[in-house]
């Protein structure tokens, strides 16, 4: 692979025409074009694609690259109903990015909402995924965790520097765990948008409407189904947790770890929900996993 490939994104948009309004949902690519082998890596909830480009750049050598940003995030589009704002259409659209691809076959990467629209696409039959790896997430959520979320998803907020919001994001995600000032920043850059002579996120706030319309029976409706997807993996899954996380929790994993033999997990200390990808051991777990045979 070139130098080129291994440094350079491209940026790219496909039409999600299963909705109604057909969004376009926006992509950057990593790594040679023409590689047969593609690694899709999917951001958390009020997330976006350059997440990732830290591990993409490890992995452009072996692999073409793949992230998205879901649509009403980043670079995307946002959905005039809200309430579209949900995995299964999700999964529909990255079935859709599946085939302007030109694959049979992708590697998944999922981080919290990443992985669960991982693994929704793994139950679907005639699933293109090959190998999968959950970023901190499984079949059930805890309760408290969405709480606190919600607490700030889509709230209205406005900051007159880029120093200012990384702070100020920062003081939501320090169970992200360490991170150097760079490494932040290269994280606060792209979560942002031009708000005037200021910023503000880069999201649809509505994204928060399903997310807060969720009810305990929703969420145990949701996780029943979770559960049965996961008991009936048939591919093999790596799950990354951190060991501070309340998203997912070490009983949850190790249900995890007993119901599915195909299964493995890397935990990682000093983290909570959820690992970003940019620490070394981080990424070398996912390589690692992603290089089996």
């Amino acid at each position: 692979m070139s130098a080129l490939h291994a440094e350079s994104p491209r940026f790219h948009h496909v039409v999600c025409a299963d909705r109604s309004d057909q969004p376009r949902m926006a992509w950057t690519e990593w790594g040679d074009p023409t590689n047969p082998r593609v690694l899709v890596c999917v951001h958390g909830l009020s997330r976006q694609g350059r997440d990732f480009d830290t591990l993409a750049q490890d992995l452009a050598g072996a692999y073409r690259v793949v992230c998205p940003d879901v649509v009403g995030r980043g670079r995307s589009d946002w959905l005039r109903d809200p309430m579209g704002y949900a995995i299964p259409a999700y999964a529909a659209d990255m079935m859709r990015l599946v085939a302007a691809l030109g694959v049979a076959e992708v590697d998944w990467v999922g981080t919290s909402m990443g992985g669960l629209i991982g693994l929704a696409l793994s139950s679907l039959p005639g699933s293109p995924v090959r190998r999968l790896v959950l970023n901190d997430v499984g079949p059930r959520l805890e309760l408290d965790a969405l709480q606190r979320i919600g607490q700030y998803l889509g709230a209205p907020v406005r900051w007159d520097t880029l120093e200012q919001a990384a702070e100020a994001l920062w003081a939501v995600s320090a169970s992200f765990g360490p991170h150097t000032p760079a490494q932040w920043m290269a994280l606060t850059r792209p979560q942002l948008v031009a708000d005037g002579t200021g910023f503000k996120p880069h999201y649809d706030p509505a994204i928060a409407l399903p997310f807060k319309a969720a009810t305990a029976e929703l969420v145990q409706a949701g996780e029943a189904a979770l559960w049965q997807i996961w008991d009936h993996l048939r591919l093999p899954a790596l799950v990354l947790r951190g060991q501070e996380s309340d998203l997912l929790t070490e009983v949850t994993l190790q249900e995890m770890l007993r119901r599915q033999p195909l299964a493995r997990a890397v935990e990682f200390a000093g983290v909570g929900h959820a690992p970003m990808l940019q620490q070394p051991d981080q990424r070398e777990a996912v390589r690692a996993f992603l290089e089996q045979a």
